[in-house]
């Protein structure tokens, strides 16, 4: 009998195993015993799927099967083998956390570990050794389709979250798999983008939130982006990925193909790609037997090594990245427990949630004292708002109306392979029900639907919950809702984009920058009759509002998963002080954005059709660095955010007025909290640099602390940067340079709000 079954010793018990089955070993000598006993047949069946979501271990040698699901939202619920329908499971609900816009809104590092050290969790117990996320490309148009799912326009803010996100995941023994590697800013044609781009503007907006999940977060997996570069797709590209990510960073993980992203056996084998998923045979529709041994990377591999068109040694790097993948999820032994549903995962959800909740507006309004902003709605203010409502006071509750189908329609199902089946999701309408009854029992809350955007009642098998189907015209949904707000003393039109095709929604881009279905109109009908209205926007991009100065208050509520009504009614009570800053520049229209001034966007057709050539005339100037070179007012610039308190930032001080290429600076700045709640803001340094020769943006975003305050209190927040913030990327060396002479650092709350200045001077 074995000495295990025995009970020997642990020294004896590491004696008798294997190599690569020997924790005590190093990994690299355990994945180089492993590999000198694989076949290639085992070899080949390892670098390619074998279901939707997993592809094979080693079963001979023990190395169990590696299964992956999508992210970055929750654990997405399990599907059939070989089909996208759910697969009828019952333990297979998740929460649902805010989505990443949401989340890169807090400008909380703290908390994107806590969402990956959550998510990791919920993927622990469903045996998910993978989560296909979290998503960082750059918010370049708010046409985007998939702009929801990453984390602003922003390198430095991607970059900041993206790296605690991808540690917190990765503490549970839990892959990140940072996507969609890169310059994946289109859905609409997605297979066919070849995106042309200056290299400054690749290393320089494009590539660093990469860069640092890989160099700093350590990622373990990265996934390949469906659209070209160079003319050649980004799951096999010989710049993308042997040169600058596995060369230049030295990552060390897995390049994961998106589904479907891989076209090409031979360029697959040259060009970096280590395991293909999705690829275009199914076992559905094209007639194989065993259809994943049709992929690109399975039998036609073989074949090319089997006739000498190529050794294993390609094929052996590829394996060994793949094993060291097992090593790190599967094979690792002390792995702590997961959880699903647990009562700290809401917890974080709702924390999560609360934070990203973005104030973008708060005027007063009839009835109210004089420079008090609608928001929030305390009992105290329904009171004041009651009492002055031209519909008499003294002998009624409170009446608030609510209006707009995003406040029933369930955000966590839709949107593409974000799409999960939550165990809850607390509605706008229900959240602010039952925050608001609370205040009063005399208050009485109505609602009219306003709009219909979706009836559509369940995706890849998973129902909405409350019914959307609609009879009514929009005529008499707008005659409702005006005859409703009549009747009210405040009106919370919950509207905004929603997870539907050419909405915000995985494949396709939106058509237009304006609110659809019809709110303008209704909106603009209830300013009519009654102007005290809070207008609450669920999107994950930024829309056109035409009647911005008739509406006192603006919510960005995002979506925000498994307790957005909790968080939203917490939000607009006042139980919560909003500290959320926006994470892109809101455009006043779509010829403030860069993509679309330069008419870039979407690009142009090949004269065959198959290609589409998109070049990214913009450059560098993506987001508020274009609105700062060409002195453009967006409507709500990068980093704003309003509080129901207000801050004052002091005098700067720096402990040096000139550093070197090596040195450090830091800058310290007093804040107070000068109103009478308890609050967050978020200080936001920004270096600009003063005669350069070269042309560089008015200022870039290259600190950031967040810092809470009781009401008077003053805390000196202490920001650092090195030389590096400094840098630009010089074509002429392919090589990032700092260059000598005077910079200042611009210190302030929002991009546009910046009143604190500190000059200084780098030395060589």
């Amino acid at each position: 009998m074995s000495a295990l079954l025995l009970g020997a010793s642990a020294t004896t018990q590491a004696q008798s195993l294997p190599v690569y089955l020997d924790e005590s070993k190093p990994i690299e000598q355990r994945i180089d015993d492993a590999l000198s006993r694989m076949t290639l047949d085992e070899k080949i069946a390892v670098i390619h799927a074998q279901s939707k979501f997993s592809s094979p271990g080693v079963k001979r040698l023990g190395f169990p099967d590696l299964w992956t699901d999508d992210g970055p939202h929750g654990v997405r619920p399990d599907v059939l083998w070989d089909e996208w329908e759910q697969a009828g499971q019952t333990n297979d609900s998740c929460v649902a956390f805010p989505a990443l816009t949401c989340l890169a809104a807090t400008w909380n590092p703290g908390l994107a570990r806590l969402y990956g050290e959550s998510l990791g969790e919920e993927a622990l117990y469903r045996n998910k050794s993978v989560m296909l996320g979290p998503g960082v490309n750059i918010y370049r148009t708010p046409l985007g389709g998939r702009n929801f799912e990453y984390m602003g326009e922003d390198p430095w803010l991607a970059s900041r979250m993206v790296v605690p996100y991808v540690q917190g995941l990765q503490s549970k023994g839990v892959a990140a798999c940072v996507k969609h590697y890169a310059l994946n800013n289109d859905e609409e044609y997605r297979h066919q983008v070849n995106v042309i781009v200056s290299d400054r503007a690749l290393h320089e907006i494009y590539l660093p939130a990469f860069k640092a999940a890989v160099q700093e977060g350590g990622a373990w997996s990265i996934m390949g982006a469906y659209n070209l570069y160079k003319n050649q797709h980004n799951c096999h590209n010989a710049t993308m990925l042997n040169k600058i990510l596995k060369k230049d960073w030295g990552f060390d993980g897995v390049v994961i193909s998106d589904w479907g992203g891989c076209h090409d056996t031979e360029e697959a084998i040259k060009n970096g790609l280590d395991l293909e998923f999705g690829s275009w045979t199914d076992g559905l529709t094209m007639g194989a037997t065993n259809a994943y041994d049709n992929y690109y990377m399975a039998l036609p591999y073989k074949k090319l090594i089997r006739e000498g068109k190529y050794t294993t040694k390609e094929l052996d790097e590829k394996v060994r990245r793949v094993l060291r993948l097992f090593y790190r999820t599967t094979m690792k032994r002390n792995k702590p427990f997961g959880f699903l549903c647990s009562e700290s995962h809401y917890d974080a959800a709702l924390k999560i949630a609360q934070e990203g909740i973005v104030l973008l507006k708060n005027e007063t309004s009839p009835g109210l004292p004089k420079g008090e902003g609608l928001l929030p709605l305390t009992k105290e203010k329904l009171e004041l708002l009651r009492k002055s409502s031209p519909l008499g006071g003294d002998k009624r509750g409170v009446r608030i109306l609510v209006v707009g189908e995003n406040a029933i329609k369930m955000m966590t199902v839709g949107g593409g392979s974000s799409s999960l089946k939550a165990q809850k999701e607390i509605l706008p309408l229900d959240g602010i029900k039952a925050k608001f009854s609370i205040l009063n029992s005399q208050l009485s809350i109505d609602y009219a639907r306003g709009y219909v955007g979706d009836t559509v009642q369940s995706y890849n098998g998973v129902t909405v919950g409350r019914s959307l189907y609609e009879t009514r015209s929009q005529e008499e949904l707008t005659a409702e809702a005006v005859d409703k707000a009549r009747q009210a003393d405040v009106v919370i039109f919950v509207g905004g984009l929603n997870k539907s095709n050419y909405q915000d929604c995985e494949g396709h881009d939106r058509q237009s920058y304006d609110l659809p279905y019809a709110q303008n109109e209704v909106i603009e009908a209830i300013l009519k009759v009654n102007p005290r209205l809070v207008y609450v926007n669920i999107s994950g991009n930024g829309a056109v509002l035409p009647w911005i100065q008739k509406v006192p208050a603006v919510v960005q509520a995002w979506f925000i998963g498994s307790e957005a009504g909790e968080a939203i009614a917490s939000v607009l009570a006042g139980d919560v002080n909003p500290s959320g800053k926006l994470p892109f520049t809101w455009y006043a229209s779509l010829d403030q954005c860069g993509a679309h001034a330069t008419k870039s966007y979407p690009g142009n057709w090949r004269e065959d059709y198959k290609i589409i050539d998109e070049e990214y005339k913009e450059g560098i100037y993506v987001g508020y660095r274009w609105t700062d070179s060409r002195k453009i007012k967006p409507l709500f610039a990068f980093g704003h955010g309003l509080s129901y308190t207000t801050f004052k930032v002091g005098k700067v001080t720096a402990d040096k007025q000139e550093i070197t290429a090596d040195g450090r600076l830091t800058i310290t700045v007093p804040v107070t909290n000068t109103g009478n709640r308890a609050g967050s803001e978020t200080v936001q340094l920004y270096v600009a640099a003063k005669g350069s020769k070269i042309e560089r943006p008015v200022k870039e975003l290259k600190a950031f602390k967040k810092v809470y305050l009781q009401p008077g209190e003053t805390r000196n927040v202490e920001l650092t940067i090195g030389a590096d913030a400094l840098s630009y990327y010089d074509e002429s060396t392919s090589a990032w340079r700092t260059d000598a002479g005077k910079y200042e650092a611009l210190i302030g709350t929002a991009s546009n709000q910046l009143p604190a200045k500190y000059a200084f001077t780098l030395y060589k």
